[in-house]
């Protein structure tokens, strides 16, 4: 239903009805209905169980039979049974204990992870929490079912980025211990924690000989040398990297050596702190699917805790903001708007409330950390990219020179570095400069920054600017030049921007670079070449896009507005993972996150500033023609 047809306020209560009513399931796990899995109807001891399909698959269940024994084969199928009837917690409402219910976010995650555990894989997931529902409490009990019920000599490890997170997290382990049944005990003795060799950090289950391990990012070595089965790594996106230790380097540690086997579990979960970290960078390739890991997020609007009685419809809806009623158009409850709404009250902006109460991952995201450019901004632009269609290298007469430039032809090849999405048209562009090919100057090293060398092509078929071809990789900077200028020929004669900062000062690596852009300019004419500065008015026009303070602060402003209003199509993800990783720092200057790159973010920010520029030219152009043919 959209806005403009809500009208009538009946039939918005009448459609609120519907949604609550498909919320309310009918769930009980200690009979198994609404339970996850496959499950089957069964009559046993005069009552109506739903039991999980492969239970029934692998015994076959007489009408009656002793309780404790139907439980305790039950336990081992059914995990959402075995909470409620033998896992006390402390409830975040009442701060009672009680036995665990799962909750709706709770029962959704379950199914993941029951999903992979029934299949027979290992057990492998990625978690963006919202606040407040459990998730950490689940992935705990989860593994504790699979050391209690499933598994002996079945190690496991909590590492949290503070000792209190997890020694929290180990203390529901400890009530579980405490309060468990012992006519559902199959040990020979109650189950409890004990110490492993006078270790602060390690307890052994009694009666079970496995080991929980309690750590933190922060000390690396206290975690090693153990034969870890199943790690619980909680708010990884918290985990602090220095230039002794990284988030990459405790996972490697810990992980590597869990073998990919059933029952072998790797739970990586967290709140969002910003873009560019390691838990952000994992989070994106879960979702793209090439990580070992399933991504799971909660809204807040999933937890039951988060909504409100309304008494009067009209009232609430005449207060709704335009992000309030398209929640409703999501098909959200008002009741949970309503919450929403008074809520939104305690914060000072909606950018902190969307940061604690995200309703999807790009929102969780996107109002954390110091990011430059707008997270939702830049996932519009995920749609169009996808692998080149062609790779390869460019190849003349010669690499450098004027023979460089002569009967140039493209070649396929894997190892190429040159990736082309859109070939240069079969026909000369109409106008001038269509192409523009902008360079970005790094390093020789592997270490090094990369040199990148990009073709927009600003009058393409979409009606916008367009990534046609990109070069990304280290070289000298003379044969870079040179590359740079095959590129350009190759597209038309094209306007080849060069940053040339890099190339205007002395270079440590000692490679002549000054000399470059006259010996290109004796070839290749079609330069970019900056207006004098207006202190020194009379000086020729120099090669080159150089990036200053102000320059800089442009590019990236113009860069800001293109990607708020989708004005060009990007094709390479890459691009995308840097303008994810690209702050402002404390100082007030704009740069990669430590560790990262942003040698293809300033090949566009450059390049389509410049191509938007040559759109006024040609805007102009036009005037120009119109008002000559007017006299």
């Amino acid at each position: 239903m959209e806005n403009t047809l809500l009208t009538d306020f009946k039939a918005i209560e009448a459609e609120n009805f519907r949604r609550n009513e498909a919320l309310n399931t009918h769930y009980n796990p200690l009979t198994g209905l609404g339970c996850c899995g496959t499950r089957e109807e069964r009559r046993i001891n005069g009552n109506t169980l739903f039991l999980p399909a492969d239970m029934l698959r692998e015994h076959k269940l007489p009408q009656y039979m002793p309780k404790d024994e139907l439980d305790r084969l039950r336990i081992r199928y059914d995990f959402e049974f075995w909470c409620a009837r033998c896992v006390t917690i402390k409830d975040k409402t009442t701060a009672r204990y009680m036995n665990f219910t799962l909750n709706a976010p709770q029962r959704r995650t379950l199914a993941v992870l029951e999903e992979m555990r029934t299949a027979g894989l290992p057990i492998r997931l990625i978690m963006l929490k919202a606040r407040q529902w459990g998730g950490s409490t689940l992935i705990q009990i989860f593994m504790s079912w699979i050391q209690i019920v499933h598994r002996t000599h079945w190690n496991s490890l909590i590492c949290g980025h503070l000792k209190d997170t997890s020694a929290a997290i180990k203390g529901i382990y400890t009530r579980l211990l405490k309060e468990y049944p012992d006519s559902l005990n199959e040990c020979d003795s109650t189950m409890s924690f004990k110490p492993f060799e006078k270790s602060r950090n390690v307890s052994e289950i009694t009666g079970r000989e496995c080991l929980v391990v309690t750590g933190t990012a922060e000390s690396q070595e206290s975690i090693r040398g153990f034969d870890i089965a199943m790690a619980h790594l909680t708010e990884v996106a918290f985990w602090k990297s220095t230039a002794s230790k990284s988030p990459e380097n405790v996972v490697r540690a810990v992980c590597g050596s869990i073998a990919l086997i059933p029952y072998s579990v790797i739970v990586m979960e967290s709140t969002a702190n910003g873009v560019g970290n390691f838990f952000h960078t994992e989070w994106l390739r879960a979702k793209a699917g090439q990580s070992d890991k399933r991504p799971v997020f909660v809204s807040w609007h999933e937890i039951e805790i988060y909504r409100c009685p309304v008494a009067d419809v009209k009232a609430l809806w005449q207060e709704l903001d335009d992000y309030e009623l398209n929640l409703w158009n999501k098909g959200l409850t008002l009741e949970m708007i309503a919450w929403y709404h008074s809520k939104r009250k305690e914060y000072n902006s909606h950018t902190q409330m969307m940061a604690e109460y995200p309703s999807d991952d790009i929102e969780a995201f996107a109002n954390t950390g110091n990011g430059v450019f707008c997270i939702s901004d830049i996932e519009r632009l995920r749609d169009d990219c996808f692998p080149p269609a062609w790779q390869g290298e460019l190849e003349g007469k010669g690499s450098e020179g004027r023979n460089a430039l002569q009967d140039l032809r493209f070649v396929e090849m894997p190892s190429g570095k040159l990736q082309v999405w859109r070939k240069p048209s079969t026909q000369p562009p109409a106008k001038n400069n269509r192409y523009i090919i902008t360079v970005d100057v790094g390093g020789i090293s592997d270490t090094a920054d990369y040199s990148v060398i990009t073709v927009i092509d600003r009058l393409s078929p979409a009606g916008k600017p367009e990534i046609a071809a990109q070069w990304r990789g280290h070289t000298y900077h003379d044969l870079l030049a040179w590359k740079a200028a095959q590129i350009a020929r190759w597209y038309h004669n094209g306007l080849l921007v060069i940053e040339s900062n890099s190339l205007e000062t002395e270079f440590t690596e000692g490679d002549g670079s000054s000399y470059i852009l006259d010996l290109i300019d004796e070839v290749y004419h079609n330069l970019y070449r900056r207006e004098p500065s207006a202190s020194a008015p009379d000086k020729t026009r120099k090669i080159g896009f150089h990036t200053n303070r102000r320059t800089k602060e442009q590019v990236i402003y113009s860069q800001m507005r293109i990607l708020r209003d989708s004005l060009y199509i990007e094709h390479d993800m890459k691009a995308l993972d840097e303008y994810s990783c690209y702050e402002k720092q404390p100082n007030g200057s704009y740069g990669a996150m430590k560790g990262r790159h942003d040698d293809i973010l300033m090949t566009r920010c450059i390049g389509l500033y410049i191509a938007f520029e040559e759109n006024k030219k040609d805007s102009r152009r036009l005037s120009a023609t119109a008002l000559k043919r007017q006299y």
